[in-house]
């Protein structure tokens, strides 16, 4: 991952709610310091650690679609009740500097990143179980019952899209998930959707 070289590659790292994307994806940044990552542009409200341009770029409805409209978004969606989008400019920047960037979004946006963009490189990260991501989804303390309820469904439903990915990552020890994130974004590595240590979880996960 050489920032020197002339244009620099696109990762997209997608997950259910509850795998614990952000938390690999902050380690591998803390890992390898040439990487950046793209800041999406959000109208939820941040929550109470988060950092406007750090976190999300944070702004209303109105603006957003301003911005949609505009072409503004190399990919954008409805997650839950609130629009997520990636800045394309920004993306193209960083790539044009020599930068190896990583979007962290959600399927339906690593289906339009793919699109627009066939040289990306796209990551989904797996749960190691469906009692665990329940778990974690209810550790966070930041939402009902119901609304646990309903990101678990959708989780699961999220997951039924592993195989659209060119590697799959199961975060059960986060470590051994950090290091083979970083081998698939130094290119030694891939962890396709179809080897055969994955079913036994998949079963679980999409029962």
């Amino acid at each position: 991952m050489n920032a020197g070289r002339k244009r620099g590659s696109l990762y997209v790292i997608a997950a259910p709610s509850g795998a614990g994307k952000t938390s690999l994806v902050k380690a591998v940044l803390e890992r390898d310091r040439s990487l950046k990552v793209s800041v999406s542009h959000t109208t939820r409200k941040p929550r109470t650690h988060e950092v406007t341009g750090e976190h999300y770029w944070f702004i209303d409805v109105d603006e957003f679609k301003r911005l949609r409209d505009a072409g503004a978004f190399l990919e954008h969606a409805q997650v839950f009740d609130n629009f997520y989008g990636t800045g394309r400019a920004q993306v193209e920047k960083l790539r044009e500097a020599g930068h190896d960037v990583i979007l962290e979004i959600d399927w339906q946006g690593a289906q339009q990143v793919r699109a627009a963009l066939p040289d990306c490189h796209t990551v989904f990260i797996l749960p190691p179980s469906r009692r665990e991501l329940e778990s974690r989804l209810r550790n966070r303390k930041t939402d009902s019952d119901e609304v646990i309820e309903r990101r678990l469904r959708d989780s699961i439903a999220d997951m039924t899209h592993y195989r659209e990915f060119d590697s799959v990552v199961v975060n059960d020890e986060f470590e051994a998930a950090v290091a083979q994130l970083l081998e698939i974004l130094d290119g030694s590595a891939s962890f396709g959707p179809d080897r055969a240590d994955l079913q036994p979880l998949l079963a679980d996960l999409l029962r």
